[in-house]
């Protein structure tokens, strides 16, 4: 991982081995939150550890698959020897989760040992300096954002994203806009499109810029979600070349940025010519869900407006059809367009169930749902007739 070349590395590297008593449930929490950047199977065996640095009343754990990687500092710690020491995760995670011992003494040098007052466990122990470095957040520049925000705008992005399997460009992660007071997710799968926006503040005029927009990828922007547990907690995000950095309280995320280009956004947002229809989030989500009853695994829902009302069908060669109504704020001539059910289920979902929005709609042109500081482009399955 790149490090700032005038700076030496922000972790210490007192002595192999330590010695510590902690909390069984803290300690697990904060194992399974580091644990998320462990690899599935990976070829290099030293990184299904957690590294520990333990001094003072606090041990640092980290972990990373060498694309994201998590710093997490865990207070209230009774350290009797500072040191440093890799332990298995899988392992750790399990004496954590099964013994019943509230208080637990760790012990590594040649071996591990964890030892309640009724059980004792020992495992081998590797080196710790043949783990990677897993950097601290020391920028000087850098964007705050309330985590309840932050959090929000990542629910109604991230689920947008490409998979792996079916990308094109940067789309497998979550592009990021930085201006002087406002902070812009966008994710894409070429299908469907969201965007939302949310008052941020840049510190030391950090910003992104438009000819090389960052995009973070889905796992780490998942990861970061996960973080987000108290609302009021101010997050702090900086940006370096191919790499980000973000500062959650104790907890420091570190990833890679997507290699790619991220598709010109701006150009796919329906701007005129639409049609509009006043739709409430949970009520069309109960629609749609109902009429996709019928639809098979390839199949539609088609929403046909008429004045203030609303009819969902479905229909299936072989599993029959469907037909759910419910009025709606709608005055323009009938319309109809047809849509892939979960492409919008999804996007209702993250939303409040008494949420108002607009759709604007034009035959097969991509239709577009929005709220005040929210909007999700989806692309119409067929061509549908006004």
């Amino acid at each position: 991982m790149a490090k700032k070349k005038s700076e030496p590395s922000p972790t210490p590297a007192p002595a192999p081995g330590l010695q510590m008593q902690a909390h069984r449930h803290g300690l697990l929490a904060a194992c399974r939150l580091v644990s998320a950047a462990i690899p599935v199977g990976s070829a290099k065996p030293v990184l299904r550890n957690i590294k520990a640095i333990a001094n003072g009343d606090r041990c640092t754990l980290m972990a990373t698959d060498l694309e994201i990687a998590v710093r997490l500092d865990v207070r209230g710690i009774r350290v009797s020897q500072p040191g440093h020491a890799l332990l298995p995760s899988a392992r750790l995670l399990a004496i954590l989760s099964e013994t019943l011992d509230e208080d637990l003494h760790i012990v590594t040098g040649d071996h591990i040992t964890v030892r309640g007052s009724t059980n004792e466990f020992e495992m081998p122990a590797d080196d710790p300096a043949t783990f990677p470095d897993v950097p601290s957040f020391d920028e000087k520049s850098y964007h705050e954002i309330t985590a309840n925000m932050l959090r929000e705008m990542i629910r109604r992005t991230v689920f947008a994203t490409a998979n792996d399997n079916v990308r094109f460009g940067a789309t497998t992660g979550v592009l990021w806009e930085l201006s002087e007071k406002q902070a812009t997710l966008v994710a894409t799968d070429g299908r469907r499109l969201a965007v939302m926006s949310a008052p941020a503040k840049a510190v030391n005029g950090h910003a992104t810029k438009a000819a090389d927009v960052p995009v973070v990828p889905a796992k780490a922007m998942t990861l970061l979600a996960r973080l987000l547990t108290n609302p009021d907690e101010t997050v702090r995000v900086a940006f370096r070349k191919n790499e980000v950095f973000i500062q959650v309280g104790e907890t420091v995320i570190y990833s890679r940025l997507v290699e790619g280009r991220f598709p010109d956004y701006k150009q796919v947002i329906p701007k005129d010519g639409m049609q509009s229809a006043n739709l409430v989030a949970g009520p069309l989500n109960t629609a749609i869900r109902q009429a996709s009853i019928m639809a098979e695994d390839d199949g539609c829902v088609d929403l046909r407006f008429a004045k203030q009302r609303l009819s969902v069908k479905a229909q299936g060669a072989e599993s029959g059809k469907s037909n759910v109504e419910l009025p709606v704020d709608y005055a323009g001539k009938e319309s109809n367009v047809a849509f892939n059910p979960s492409y919008v289920t999804e996007m209702l979902r993250v939303l409040e169930p008494d949420a108002s929005m607009t759709l604007d709609m034009n035959g097969d042109r991509p239709a577009l749902f929005k709220t005040p500081n929210y909007q999700y482009v989806v692309v119409p399955l067929v061509e549908s007739k006004s």
